[in-house]
């Protein structure tokens, strides 16, 4: 596992690897692969996401994206990775730490989806693991929190492979596909034991 950063703090150039995936910030270098593979995956990614607009997948939503990933990262309130494979090449997904709290709380949200091609290869389970102690050691937070709805059992073993902890359900905590949904909440601790030290 390594991390590569550059010297400034608010800088998006820096990339994490670990043996069959590596992270980076996304580029605009990037839309083709990422409209592509979010197309060909839409059936399987939307049950589980927000409703998608009309112009979801344009080269402008995807600009309108980066901007927003950029400010937050240089507001230090959130950081957006895409996921490649281990030498950088093909883009299999995207995860994200959101909604970064400092202060008393030191705790960041947890988002992700794989691409179609990639799903139930141990790829996401990969990547969050990578993340975890990018988000602990690098960026001293205390806490990571993710919800996911119910019936998705894949990402529930994702997050438990990682370490992350069932809390409990959240009432119509997120709107997806245009509804509100439960979800099951879950966090993993910076003290709490590192599944990848284990294993």
């Amino acid at each position: 596992m390594t991390f590569l950063l550059s010297s400034t703090r608010t800088s998006v150039d820096f990339e994490l690897k670990a043996r069959n995936v590596s992270l980076r910030a996304p580029v605009m270098g990037d839309y083709a692969a990422w409209a592509e593979l979010r197309a060909d995956s839409r059936r399987e990614l939307e049950p589980y996401e927000p409703a998608w607009t009309r112009d979801e997948l344009s080269r402008t939503t995807f600009r309108h994206r980066l901007k927003h990933y950029s400010r937050e990262n240089a507001q230090d309130t959130g950081y957006a990775f895409f996921i490649f494979d281990a030498l950088g090449h093909n883009l299999m997904g995207a995860i994200t730490l959101s909604t970064v709290r400092r202060g008393v709380a030191q705790t960041a949200s947890v988002g992700y989806w794989m691409g179609t091609p990639q799903s139930g290869r141990g790829r996401m389970t990969e990547a969050l693991c990578l993340l975890a102690p990018f988000a602990f050691r690098t960026l001293h937070l205390h806490r990571l929190e993710a919800g996911c709805v119910p019936d998705n059992r894949g990402s529930i073993r994702v997050l438990e492979k990682c370490g992350f902890r069932n809390e409990g359900m959240a009432r119509h905590y997120l709107r997806i596909k245009g509804q509100w949904q439960d979800h099951l909440l879950f966090a993993r601790l910076s003290d709490d034991p590192n599944p990848e030290a284990s294993a």
